[in-house]
């Protein structure tokens, strides 16, 4: 259960991307802060393990490509947060995470600064498959919302299914000491926040 909550945090945390490593050429950049807008999953999260409420994760970029997920979640009325170790594979945009358990594909949209998280792996029982809408910015973005429709129906899900959480802001003021709305300096501003 714990796992499963650290996956699904993970996912939210992956949303962050664009700040301390210069990448190689072959290798994009998702350190930074990004914002999870909505979410899939191939109903193997029962309601009671999905968060109506998220937060902004910030992603670190490590060196040889690894990242640091910093994810914040709401848990039993308390902010709660972890740090997410993804490593880096040889194939681009996936990474292993939970000792290699876990899948974790990032798929840049043709909307800017938009990207999908997809998570897969094995959970008792049964397989895993979580994905997260995240951006640059927290406003919502329709282009946004309409491609990662898509994602979904690529893989075999349904569009009804997708869940629009709200961001919320108290753990991340709690944690940063200022709202989300007012992070200038953690991003660059080449990402329009």
């Amino acid at each position: 259960m714990k796992s499963l909550l650290l996956t699904f945090m993970l996912l939210g945390l992956v949303a962050v991307l664009k700040a301390q490593e210069v990448p190689s050429d072959d290798q994009e950049d998702y350190s930074g802060i990004w914002y999870p807008k909505a979410m899939i999953h191939n109903g193997s999260l029962s309601s009671h393990n999905i968060p109506s409420k998220v937060f902004p994760v910030k992603v670190t970029a490590l060196e040889g490509g690894d990242m640091e997920c910093d994810v914040i979640f709401w848990k039993n009325g308390q902010c709660h947060e972890v740090k997410i170790l993804m490593k880096k594979t040889d194939e681009p945009g996936k990474f292993t995470s939970f000792d290699d358990k876990r899948f974790i594909y990032i798929t840049e949209l043709p909307v800017k600064d938009h990207y999908v998280i997809y998570c897969e792996g094995r959970f008792p029982g049964e397989l895993l498959g979580l994905g997260k809408l995240v951006g640059r910015n927290p406003e919502e973005n329709p282009e946004a919302m309409e491609e990662f429709k898509k994602f979904v129906q690529h893989k075999g899900l349904k569009v009804e299914d997708i869940i629009v959480q709200e961001l919320n802001d108290p753990c991340w003021q709690q944690r940063h000491g200022k709202k989300f709305s007012d992070i200038d300096g953690l991003v660059p501003k080449e990402h329009g926040i």
